[in-house]
């Protein structure tokens, strides 16, 4: 009998990692995910299997049809099974740009990752639970967790584009939590606030400043672990009732205050 298996989308570096090292740490089967070559990825995963766990890179650009379908068959044709999927690849603008200047090639290039790619990766592993459920597994309860962002509510103009496709990547949490309940699949969203990682490393003096005048409640900068912690509390099952749930892991942020 297999462990149970997870699929991390982006999960190289940065939040992802952390993401997949705890529930490496939990006892899944992880699939390690980005889009650089296997080679690139060799030291990372030794390191992990040093450790004792169960770890296998597979290379995904989820904006691309074959990519996703091939990580989710090589999952089940590995481990015959597929317990959970944290969608959490995602981009940056490659440019900031304000809205009034914002490209149609940037705009696509974002949503194609951050959005398209996220929903059929939702579908696609959907799918493979639901046909799994008829397979006599055991202990199999499937899961997927969307990591957002508070960009899906917080206007940032200056990319505009990543921020609607945050916006509609929490719509495509509902959706599926909404679908699948009939199936008992529980969907969820954790949703990073200022998360120090290499995508806002660029920026971290004037996000250490804000926050320190008041921004969070929280007065420091998120680590990819907080987010992690958001993700294994949404996995144990203790919150499967709460389907469609978005867990703030911001500081704060989300608060409303005089």
């Amino acid at each position: 009998m297999h462990k149970k298996t997870a699929i991390i989308t982006g999960s190289r570096r940065g939040i992802g990692l952390a993401i997949l090292k705890a529930l490496a740490d939990a006892g899944y089967a992880v699939i390690m995910s980005g889009t650089a070559a296997a080679g690139e990825s060799v030291a990372i995963v030794d390191e992990l299997r040093s450790a004792g766990h169960e770890v296998r890179y597979i290379r995904c650009d989820i904006s691309q049809k074959a990519d996703r379908e091939h990580i989710i068959e090589s999952t089940i044709a590995s481990y015959g099974r597929l317990d959970l999927l944290v969608n959490n690849a995602g981009m940056a603008p490659k440019v900031r740009m304000d809205i009034l200047e914002t490209s149609e090639d940037s705009f696509d290039q974002v949503l194609d990752v951050n959005l398209k790619g996220s929903f059929f990766m939702c579908q696609a592993a959907a799918k493979a639970m639901i046909a799994l459920q008829d397979k006599g597994l055991a202990d199999y309860t499937p899961r997927i967790v969307n990591i957002g962002s508070i960009s899906s509510y917080a206007s940032s103009t200056d990319r505009g584009e990543y921020c609607l496709s945050k916006a509609g990547l929490s719509m495509c949490t509902q959706l599926f939590a909404d679908r699948l309940a009939d199936f008992g699949i529980p969907v969820f969203e954790v949703r990073p606030g200022i998360i120090l990682t290499d995508m806002t490393m660029p920026v971290r003096e004037k996000y250490e400043k804000m926050i320190t005048e008041g921004l969070t409640p929280i007065k420091r900068l998120g680590r990819p672990e907080d987010v992690a912690d958001c993700v294994m509390a949404l996995v144990g099952g203790q919150m499967d009732f709460a389907t469609g749930q978005i867990l703030n892991a911001d500081g704060g942020f989300h608060l409303r205050r005089l």
